[in-house]
């Protein structure tokens, strides 16, 4: 809660001396921050990595869990966990595209879902990076068009995901270096 307090994201976090890879990142910090077993997930892959607003670079980890896996968030680290139908971001209720520029200059749309735990009687708003790679995962697991527009390539899907990030690396890149 010290870093980006209310707002909704993935389990994760910066990675350690005791790392061996992001794999290994991402179990630790789902263990801290919401008491994840490691053992308790099968790890399919690493999607396309993306930047936060601080430029750092993260790189998601997909992984299956079992579906009574019951969260028990760390107070220190996470103030709520919730769950949204992975369908949610290729046909949401409550869908806005914000033109969004990066700090280096690189501009594209920034996808912003509120989601309605109607159980739960809250809503949550899910933007940003954490919106970006909901709909990738999205996208590569349905692999059908979603109700919004995205800026990649449907029929080539994961090189049009590289090609961007390439882009949004470059843009970066180049920003730090004019600034020398």
């Amino acid at each position: 809660l010290r870093r980006s307090p209310g707002e909704v994201c993935f389990p994760g976090g910066k990675s350690e001396a005791i790392d061996k890879d992001e794999i290994d990142t991402a179990l630790r910090e789902a263990k801290e921050e919401v008491g994840l077993q490691p053992e308790k997930v099968e790890v399919i892959c690493r999607l396309v990595p993306g930047i936060d607003k601080m430029n750092h670079l993260v790189t998601p980890v997909v992984g299956f869990i079992e579906d009574t896996f019951q969260a028990v968030p760390n107070p220190d680290e996470v103030s709520d966990v919730f769950v949204v139908p992975l369908e949610y971001f290729i046909k949401p209720l409550n869908y806005k595209a914000l033109p969004y520029k990066t700090s280096s200059g690189y501009l594209s749309w920034m996808h912003c879902f509120t989601y309605d735990d109607r159980e739960r009687k809250k809503s949550f708003k899910i933007w940003g990076l954490t919106a970006h790679f909901a709909v990738l995962l999205a996208l590569v697991i349905f692999g059908e068009r979603p109700t919004f527009e995205v800026d990649y390539d449907l029929d080539n899907l994961m090189s049009s995901a590289e090609n961007n990030f390439m882009n949004l690396y470059a843009s970066l890149h180049d920003r730090k270096k004019s600034n020398l």
